[in-house]
Protein backbone atom coordinates (compact mmCIF):
# COMPACT_ATOMS: atom_id res chain seq x y z
CA UNK A 1 0.00 0.00 0.00
CA UNK A 2 1.44 3.47 -0.82
CA UNK A 3 2.60 5.17 2.53
CA UNK A 4 -0.54 7.74 3.10
CA UNK A 5 -1.95 8.58 6.58
CA UNK A 6 -4.43 5.38 6.33
CA UNK A 7 -1.45 3.47 5.62
CA UNK A 8 0.72 4.81 8.32
CA UNK A 9 -1.80 4.34 10.91
CA UNK A 10 -2.71 0.48 9.54
CA UNK A 11 1.20 0.00 9.83
CA UNK A 12 1.01 0.99 13.40
CA UNK A 13 -1.82 -0.93 14.29
CA UNK A 14 -0.08 -4.03 12.87
CA UNK A 15 2.93 -3.51 14.33
CA UNK A 16 0.56 -3.02 17.96
CA UNK A 17 -0.92 -6.42 16.95
CA UNK A 18 2.65 -8.33 16.72
CA UNK A 19 2.80 -8.28 13.08
CA UNK A 20 5.30 -7.46 10.75
CA UNK A 21 5.59 -4.36 8.58
CA UNK A 22 7.81 -3.39 5.71
CA UNK A 23 8.70 -0.01 5.92
CA UNK A 24 10.94 2.27 3.97
CA UNK A 25 13.91 3.99 5.01
CA UNK A 26 16.26 6.49 3.19
CA UNK A 27 19.09 2.99 3.17
CA UNK A 28 16.80 0.27 2.58
CA UNK A 29 13.61 -1.13 2.89
CA UNK A 30 13.09 -2.61 6.38
CA UNK A 31 11.11 -5.53 8.28
CA UNK A 32 10.11 -4.02 11.36
CA UNK A 33 8.64 -5.39 14.47
CA UNK A 34 7.76 -3.83 18.25
CA UNK A 35 11.09 -3.57 19.54
CA UNK A 36 9.92 -4.68 22.56
CA UNK A 37 7.58 -7.87 21.60
CA UNK A 38 9.97 -10.92 21.61
CA UNK A 39 7.62 -12.95 19.66
CA UNK A 40 7.39 -10.53 17.01
CA UNK A 41 11.06 -10.16 17.15
CA UNK A 42 11.23 -13.83 16.78
CA UNK A 43 9.19 -13.82 13.75
CA UNK A 44 11.83 -11.42 11.86
CA UNK A 45 14.26 -14.16 12.48
CA UNK A 46 11.69 -16.95 10.75
CA UNK A 47 10.17 -14.72 7.93
CA UNK A 48 14.06 -13.73 6.96
CA UNK A 49 15.72 -17.46 7.91
CA UNK A 50 18.24 -15.01 10.24
CA UNK A 51 20.33 -16.65 12.50
CA UNK A 52 19.13 -15.46 16.02
CA UNK A 53 22.33 -15.14 17.23
CA UNK A 54 22.26 -12.00 14.46
CA UNK A 55 21.37 -8.46 16.01
CA UNK A 56 18.82 -6.34 14.94
CA UNK A 57 18.56 -2.64 14.41
CA UNK A 58 15.53 -0.70 16.95
CA UNK A 59 14.86 2.01 15.03
CA UNK A 60 13.73 5.64 16.84
CA UNK A 61 12.02 8.75 16.26
CA UNK A 62 14.73 11.32 17.44
CA UNK A 63 17.96 11.55 19.74
CA UNK A 64 16.06 12.50 22.30
CA UNK A 65 14.67 9.02 22.94
CA UNK A 66 18.25 7.59 23.02
CA UNK A 67 18.14 7.19 27.45
CA UNK A 68 14.75 5.49 26.58
CA UNK A 69 16.84 2.33 24.85
CA UNK A 70 19.97 2.36 26.28
CA UNK A 71 22.05 2.37 29.16
CA UNK A 72 24.57 5.10 29.01
CA UNK A 73 25.14 7.62 26.48
CA UNK A 74 29.14 8.89 26.36
CA UNK A 75 29.77 12.20 25.10
CA UNK A 76 31.37 10.76 21.67
CA UNK A 77 28.19 9.35 20.82
CA UNK A 78 25.70 12.16 22.02
CA UNK A 79 27.42 14.07 20.04
CA UNK A 80 27.11 11.80 16.34
CA UNK A 81 23.56 11.35 17.38
CA UNK A 82 23.46 15.43 17.74
CA UNK A 83 25.04 15.47 14.25
CA UNK A 84 23.69 12.85 12.47
CA UNK A 85 20.11 11.73 13.42
CA UNK A 86 18.10 11.54 11.30
CA UNK A 87 20.38 10.09 8.82
CA UNK A 88 22.37 6.79 8.15
CA UNK A 89 24.06 6.00 11.43
CA UNK A 90 23.78 3.22 13.51
CA UNK A 91 24.92 3.47 16.86
CA UNK A 92 26.38 0.57 18.96
CA UNK A 93 25.99 1.08 22.73
CA UNK A 94 24.89 -0.74 26.40
CA UNK A 95 21.48 -2.19 25.91
CA UNK A 96 18.48 -1.08 28.03
CA UNK A 97 16.16 -2.40 30.02
CA UNK A 98 13.37 -2.15 26.95
CA UNK A 99 15.24 -3.88 24.81
CA UNK A 100 14.63 -7.74 24.54
CA UNK A 101 17.67 -9.90 24.64
CA UNK A 102 15.48 -11.39 21.41
CA UNK A 103 16.63 -8.04 19.18
CA UNK A 104 20.13 -8.20 20.08
CA UNK A 105 21.14 -11.78 19.25
CA UNK A 106 21.92 -12.24 23.23
CA UNK A 107 24.31 -9.25 23.39
CA UNK A 108 24.44 -6.93 26.09
CA UNK A 109 24.57 -4.10 23.22
CA UNK A 110 22.03 -2.63 21.01
CA UNK A 111 22.01 -1.47 17.89
CA UNK A 112 20.09 1.88 17.52
CA UNK A 113 19.48 4.45 14.59
CA UNK A 114 16.57 7.39 13.53
CA UNK A 115 15.98 6.74 9.93
CA UNK A 116 15.57 9.87 7.79
CA UNK A 117 13.05 9.18 5.89
CA UNK A 118 9.65 10.97 6.22
CA UNK A 119 7.22 7.48 6.07
CA UNK A 120 9.75 6.06 8.78
CA UNK A 121 9.28 8.78 11.14
CA UNK A 122 5.86 9.40 10.64
CA UNK A 123 4.69 5.44 11.73
CA UNK A 124 7.66 5.65 14.45
CA UNK A 125 5.72 8.51 16.04
CA UNK A 126 2.57 7.32 14.97
CA UNK A 127 3.29 3.78 16.92
CA UNK A 128 4.52 5.60 19.78
CA UNK A 129 7.93 2.80 20.29
CA UNK A 130 10.79 1.20 18.87
CA UNK A 131 10.83 -0.89 15.48
CA UNK A 132 13.51 -3.71 15.07
CA UNK A 133 13.64 -3.58 11.31
CA UNK A 134 16.79 -5.62 9.73
CA UNK A 135 16.49 -5.33 5.91
CA UNK A 136 13.15 -6.87 4.43
CA UNK A 137 15.04 -9.82 2.28
CA UNK A 138 16.08 -13.35 2.88
CA UNK A 139 19.04 -13.66 5.39
CA UNK A 140 22.07 -13.35 2.99
CA UNK A 141 20.87 -11.81 -0.43
CA UNK A 142 20.86 -8.37 -1.91
CA UNK A 143 19.61 -5.53 0.08
CA UNK A 144 15.36 -4.58 -1.05
CA UNK A 145 15.00 -0.68 -2.42
CA UNK A 146 12.02 -0.58 -3.59
CA UNK A 147 8.55 -2.23 -1.98
CA UNK A 148 9.03 -4.44 -5.12
CA UNK A 149 11.74 -5.60 -4.19
CA UNK A 150 9.93 -6.63 -0.73
CA UNK A 151 6.53 -8.21 -1.85
CA UNK A 152 8.95 -10.33 -5.07
CA UNK A 153 11.34 -11.74 -1.96
CA UNK A 154 8.95 -11.57 1.03
CA UNK A 155 5.05 -11.93 -0.14
CA UNK A 156 2.70 -13.40 2.46
CA UNK A 157 5.47 -13.54 5.33
CA UNK A 158 5.05 -9.30 5.48
CA UNK A 159 1.69 -8.82 7.21
CA UNK A 160 1.92 -5.28 5.71
CA UNK A 161 3.86 -3.20 3.35
CA UNK A 162 4.44 0.79 3.65
CA UNK A 163 5.32 2.04 -0.14
CA UNK A 164 7.66 5.11 0.32
CA UNK A 165 8.98 4.93 -3.28
CA UNK A 166 12.86 4.05 -4.01
CA UNK A 167 15.17 4.57 -0.89
CA UNK A 168 17.64 7.49 -1.58
CA UNK A 169 20.53 5.82 -0.23
CA UNK A 170 20.84 2.47 -0.98
CA UNK A 171 23.06 1.03 1.09
CA UNK A 172 22.46 0.35 4.57
CA UNK A 173 23.92 2.47 7.35
CA UNK A 174 27.18 3.16 8.97
CA UNK A 175 27.99 0.91 12.48
CA UNK A 176 29.71 2.44 14.96
CA UNK A 177 30.38 1.17 18.11
CA UNK A 178 29.67 4.00 20.62
CA UNK A 179 29.95 2.57 23.59
CA UNK A 180 33.57 3.97 24.60
CA UNK A 181 34.88 7.54 24.35
CA UNK A 182 36.85 6.25 21.19
CA UNK A 183 34.42 5.11 18.55
CA UNK A 184 34.97 2.98 15.57
CA UNK A 185 33.15 1.88 12.58
CA UNK A 186 32.20 -1.54 12.84
CA UNK A 187 29.88 -1.84 9.20
CA UNK A 188 30.81 1.30 6.38
CA UNK A 189 27.35 2.83 5.50
CA UNK A 190 25.86 6.05 4.37
CA UNK A 191 27.39 7.99 6.87
CA UNK A 192 31.25 8.04 5.74
CA UNK A 193 34.77 8.42 7.77
CA UNK A 194 35.55 11.54 6.36
CA UNK A 195 32.14 12.84 8.25
CA UNK A 196 32.58 11.01 11.22
CA UNK A 197 35.94 12.43 11.35
CA UNK A 198 35.04 15.75 10.70
CA UNK A 199 33.28 15.79 13.75
CA UNK A 200 34.97 13.79 16.12
CA UNK A 201 37.87 15.66 15.34
CA UNK A 202 40.54 13.09 15.27
CA UNK A 203 40.82 9.37 13.08
CA UNK A 204 38.52 6.82 13.42
CA UNK A 205 39.22 3.38 13.06
CA UNK A 206 37.32 0.83 10.64
CA UNK A 207 38.91 -2.72 11.90
CA UNK A 208 38.87 -5.73 9.24
CA UNK A 209 36.65 -7.79 11.45
CA UNK A 210 34.19 -6.48 14.06
CA UNK A 211 35.38 -7.43 17.55
CA UNK A 212 31.57 -7.99 18.25
CA UNK A 213 28.69 -9.16 16.00
CA UNK A 214 26.95 -6.21 14.54
CA UNK A 215 24.24 -6.86 11.53
CA UNK A 216 25.19 -7.63 7.70
CA UNK A 217 28.92 -8.56 8.78
CA UNK A 218 28.03 -12.48 7.84
CA UNK A 219 31.00 -13.61 5.21
CA UNK A 220 28.58 -13.87 2.88
CA UNK A 221 26.04 -11.10 2.31
CA UNK A 222 24.25 -8.83 0.69
CA UNK A 223 24.27 -11.68 -2.30
CA UNK A 224 22.43 -12.01 -5.47
CA UNK A 225 21.97 -15.39 -7.36
CA UNK A 226 24.75 -15.26 -9.73
CA UNK A 227 28.38 -15.79 -8.21
CA UNK A 228 30.18 -12.74 -8.02
CA UNK A 229 33.85 -12.18 -9.29
CA UNK A 230 35.94 -9.25 -8.12
CA UNK A 231 39.20 -8.29 -10.33
CA UNK A 232 41.49 -5.44 -10.85
CA UNK A 233 39.51 -2.40 -12.75
CA UNK A 234 41.89 -3.15 -15.95
CA UNK A 235 40.80 -6.96 -15.83
CA UNK A 236 37.10 -6.58 -16.12
CA UNK A 237 36.37 -6.72 -19.46
CA UNK A 238 39.14 -9.56 -20.50
CA UNK A 239 37.71 -11.56 -17.07
CA UNK A 240 34.48 -11.48 -18.08
CA UNK A 241 34.73 -12.34 -21.96
CA UNK A 242 36.86 -15.27 -21.17
CA UNK A 243 33.55 -16.26 -18.30
CA UNK A 244 31.73 -15.78 -21.33
CA UNK A 245 33.47 -18.08 -24.23
CA UNK A 246 33.81 -20.96 -20.90
CA UNK A 247 29.57 -20.93 -20.87
CA UNK A 248 28.91 -18.17 -18.72
CA UNK A 249 25.93 -16.18 -18.80
CA UNK A 250 28.34 -13.28 -17.57
CA UNK A 251 26.98 -9.95 -16.16
CA UNK A 252 29.73 -6.82 -15.73
CA UNK A 253 29.62 -3.88 -13.64
CA UNK A 254 31.73 -1.95 -16.30
CA UNK A 255 33.76 0.72 -14.43
CA UNK A 256 33.56 4.44 -15.31
CA UNK A 257 37.79 4.36 -16.76
CA UNK A 258 36.15 1.69 -19.54
CA UNK A 259 33.08 3.36 -20.46
CA UNK A 260 33.63 3.26 -24.19
CA UNK A 261 35.27 -0.28 -24.16
CA UNK A 262 33.10 -3.05 -25.75
CA UNK A 263 32.86 -6.19 -24.23
CA UNK A 264 31.30 -9.44 -25.10
CA UNK A 265 28.76 -10.37 -22.36
CA UNK A 266 25.53 -11.25 -21.37
CA UNK A 267 24.72 -8.28 -20.01
CA UNK A 268 26.47 -5.12 -18.88
CA UNK A 269 26.05 -2.52 -16.31
CA UNK A 270 28.20 1.08 -17.01
CA UNK A 271 28.74 2.40 -13.58
CA UNK A 272 27.89 6.04 -12.41
CA UNK A 273 31.13 7.82 -12.00
CA UNK A 274 29.38 9.36 -8.47
CA UNK A 275 30.14 7.24 -5.97
CA UNK A 276 26.12 8.36 -4.32
CA UNK A 277 24.92 7.29 -7.85
CA UNK A 278 26.43 4.03 -7.33
CA UNK A 279 25.67 3.10 -4.24
CA UNK A 280 21.95 4.14 -4.69
CA UNK A 281 21.94 1.65 -7.87
CA UNK A 282 24.42 -0.87 -6.19
CA UNK A 283 21.25 -3.73 -5.13
CA UNK A 284 19.19 -2.70 -8.51
CA UNK A 285 22.20 -3.85 -10.85
CA UNK A 286 22.48 -6.86 -8.93
CA UNK A 287 18.94 -7.75 -9.04
CA UNK A 288 18.84 -6.56 -12.48
CA UNK A 289 21.92 -9.41 -13.32
CA UNK A 290 19.70 -11.77 -11.52
CA UNK A 291 16.91 -10.82 -13.79
CA UNK A 292 18.69 -11.46 -16.53
CA UNK A 293 19.38 -14.88 -15.77
CA UNK A 294 22.99 -14.03 -15.48
CA UNK A 295 25.39 -16.82 -13.30
CA UNK A 296 28.22 -15.03 -12.60
CA UNK A 297 29.25 -11.14 -12.16
CA UNK A 298 32.29 -10.05 -12.61
CA UNK A 299 33.05 -6.16 -10.66
CA UNK A 300 35.95 -4.31 -9.37
CA UNK A 301 36.28 -2.48 -6.22
CA UNK A 302 36.17 1.07 -6.42
CA UNK A 303 38.27 3.36 -4.22
CA UNK A 304 38.05 2.90 -0.52
CA UNK A 305 36.99 7.01 -0.13
CA UNK A 306 33.54 8.34 0.85
CA UNK A 307 31.09 5.92 0.18
CA UNK A 308 33.00 4.23 -1.61
CA UNK A 309 34.14 2.24 1.25
CA UNK A 310 30.52 0.71 2.03
CA UNK A 311 30.33 -0.06 -1.72
CA UNK A 312 33.47 -2.19 -1.47
CA UNK A 313 32.02 -3.50 1.78
CA UNK A 314 29.61 -4.80 -0.04
CA UNK A 315 30.62 -6.06 -2.72
CA UNK A 316 33.55 -8.15 -1.10
CA UNK A 317 30.63 -9.86 1.06
CA UNK A 318 28.56 -10.53 -2.15
CA UNK A 319 31.43 -12.11 -3.35
CA UNK A 320 32.50 -14.29 -0.36
CA UNK A 321 31.99 -17.62 0.49
CA UNK A 322 28.21 -18.91 0.19
CA UNK A 323 25.72 -19.84 3.14
CA UNK A 324 25.28 -23.71 3.21
CA UNK A 325 21.56 -24.32 2.38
Amino acid sequence: MTATTGGIEKAASVLRAGGLVALPTETVYGLGANAEDPAAVARIFQVKGRPPSHPLIVHIAGAEQLDDWVEKVPAAARLLAERFWPGPLTLILRRGRRVPLEATGGLETVAVRVPDHPVALALLAAFGGGVTAPSANRFGSVSPTTADHVRAELGDGVDFVLDGGACRVGVESTIVDATSEIPAILRPGGVTREDLEAVLGRPIVVPSASPVRVPGEHPSHYAPRARVVLVEPDKVVAEAELAQELGHQVGVFLPPSLADAPVKAHAVVALPASMAAYAHGLYGFLRELDERECDLVVASLPVEEGLGLAIANRLRRAAGPRLSA
